[in-house]
């Protein structure tokens, strides 16, 4: 859905049927959402300034890359994070406890580059990108799952 600042907007969600404390720890370990995010090739976590974290994003056709700082972290509640350079994005991780299950509502915001905007129809690429972030969390919900 896009807002009218030319930035898209997605949110989705998943149930896990593990306990908020084991779902916040494995999320909270940013080097490890390659293993179930499609589209993300690598974050590396800042060693001198704590917060930052640098992106690789990669499909069969862009490649991209930006840093990123949190603003908001309440534990077993909340990531919220903002781009400081490269592809311009923002969003939140939420985690709700609903003992002895878990849900974690992902939203993001993307502003869409201009090459972008002139290959694929804005339409298309928001369902693009909605489906791959579901997918990506379904992916998280066995991950964490298997690591039970």
């Amino acid at each position: 859905m896009a807002n009218s600042e030319g930035w898209l907007d997605h949110t989705v969600q998943v149930t896990i049927e593990r306990p908020i404390a084991e779902v916040w720890q494995l999320w909270s370990d940013l080097e490890q959402m390659p293993n179930w995010m499609k589209w993300i090739e690598s974050v590396q976590i800042s060693d001198r300034q704590p917060g930052l974290s640098s992106w690789k994003l990669g499909t069969e056709t862009f490649n991209f890359t930006w840093r990123s700082r949190i603003v908001k972290q309440v534990h077993h509640q909340i990531i919220q994070w903002e781009s400081i350079d490269g592809l311009p994005n923002r969003g939140a991780i939420r985690f709700y406890d609903q003992a002895p299950d878990t849900i974690v509502k992902l939203s993001v915001a993307y502003a869409i580059p201009g090459i972008i905007g002139q290959v694929m129809d804005r339409l298309f690429l928001g369902r693009l990108v909605e489906s791959t972030l579901q997918a990506d969390l379904d992916r998280f919900r066995d991950y964490a799952l298997s690591k039970s």
